[in-house]
């Protein structure tokens, strides 16, 4: 590091960042750090805004983590993204305003690292939290951003059926496709739900200590990556690693909205300040490559995309950033927003927790909103004992994977 101090420098770990919402979030944060107070870090329309605090002058600095399976993309995207920001400030310096000192500043001490990381892989998700232990002094924030999807087919009939009845539900909650099932990792669990939940599940664990050393005032924070599509309707307690469902997605994504929850409850629980909060996010509607496997055509893609602005224009949704950039405000928000301007649950009712969401007008100025943890309620005892089931075979995998030899 090229400061002479760590103090306000932010350390932030992207998982999933070579493309999509994750790449957008590194751009995205990039540009929020170079110039004082971002408006990313403005009260949304939810927050309180009595007695807010004074703006941040600026952080000394970010080491940024990019954390990714394949490595070769990885350094292809962390070169294209420096790339992008030096043409961006460059841009950014013919504005009236331009901070010249604090953006210099800044691009000297900022660094970007790659490091390998795969999600269906109990063994490298532990290699690359001892490899952060060791490089890194602490960890700001954690961003789970990375996920994978069952994908499998477009059922037509679902989908001019689902078009005709209801139009705004098939840009924004599609029922129209078909899931891979049962599907199992190298480590003997279930695929999705390793990739998606338990491994950034692990890394939390695993990195809990480099979380509780942030020199900043307001601690550390953990941000899980759910969706609009995470539904309780298909979610079977009993089946937690998701085997048996034909809806894995749907469920995996509803388990992070129990699993985030339910931490960052349990920490305000022990503590009114805790060290560690956790947030769930929800990018909103973005084309991004995850569903790659029902576009396989280019044409296809190109229809969805104007598919997503045409709910967005004509229907006025408010879901539809699609574009990674803009779906990456929720999560930059949550980076570098006071805890003051970022409330635990609804209308001052701990039954209505909720999760953070990327949001645009008609016209794609993009911000923050809230959708609810659904039926929060109902599952809020499967929560805990979904949390439990991952910490016993952590722990188990752990001691396992530390003591080959032993039975």
């Amino acid at each position: 590091m090229s400061v002479s101090t760590l103090e306000d420098r932010l350390v932030v770990v992207v998982t999933g960042a070579n493309g999509g919402v994750g790449y957008g979030i590194c751009q995205r944060l990039l540009t929020q750090l170079v110039q004082p107070n971002g408006r990313d870090a403005r009260p949304q329309a939810f927050a309180k805004t009595a007695g807010q605090p004074t703006p941040h002058p600026g952080y000394q600095g970010l080491t940024l983590v990019m954390a990714c399976r394949n490595v070769e993309k990885a350094n292809v995207a962390c070169h294209e993204l420096l790339r992008w920001f030096d043409e961006y400030v460059q841009e950014l310096s013919t504005e009236e305003g331009f901070d010249e000192a604090m953006a210099r500043n800044f691009v000297e001490n900022c660094e970007v690292r790659v490091e390998e990381v795969d999600l269906a892989s109990f063994k490298s998700v532990m290699q690359f939290a001892a490899r952060l232990r060791v490089k890194l002094p602490y960890i700001t924030h954690l961003v789970f951003n990375a996920g994978t999807a069952p994908f499998k087919d477009l059922i037509y009939w679902k989908a001019a059926l689902q078009f005709f009845t209801d139009p705004l539900g098939f840009m924004t909650y599609p029922n129209f496709y078909s899931q891979y099932s049962g599907q199992i990792s190298k480590d003997n669990l279930g695929w999705i739900w390793q990739s998606n939940l338990f491994s950034h599940f692990v890394m939390a664990r695993e990195l809990q200590h480099m979380l509780e050393k942030s020199p900043l005032e307001e601690g550390s924070r953990v941000i899980w990556s759910s969706s609009l599509e995470a539904f309780p309707d298909f979610y079977d307690p009993r089946d937690w690693q998701l085997l048996k469902t034909d809806h894995s997605y749907e469920c995996v994504k509803y388990q992070i909205d129990l699993v985030g929850t339910y931490l960052d409850r349990q920490a305000l629980a022990l503590s009114p300040t805790p060290r560690i909060r956790h947030f769930v996010s929800e990018p909103g509607v973005c084309s991004t490559s995850i569903s790659a496997a029902l576009t396989p055509y280019p044409f296809m893609n190109t229809i969805k995309v104007w598919v997503f602005f045409f709910g967005r224009l004509f229907l006025n949704s408010p879901h539809h950033p699609i574009i990674p950039f803009k779906a990456a405000i929720v999560a930059v928000h949550l980076i570098l927003a006071p805890l003051l301007f970022l409330p635990t649950f609804a209308n001052n009712d701990p039954d209505q927790a909720i999760r953070f969401g990327a949001q645009t007008d008609r016209w794609g100025a993009e911000r923050v909103g809230q959708t609810p943890v659904r039926r929060w309620t109902d599952f809020e005892d499967s929560a805990k004992e979904l949390v439990d089931h991952c910490d016993e075979l952590y722990q188990s995998m752990k001691k396992q994977l530390e003591s080959p030899h032993e039975t």
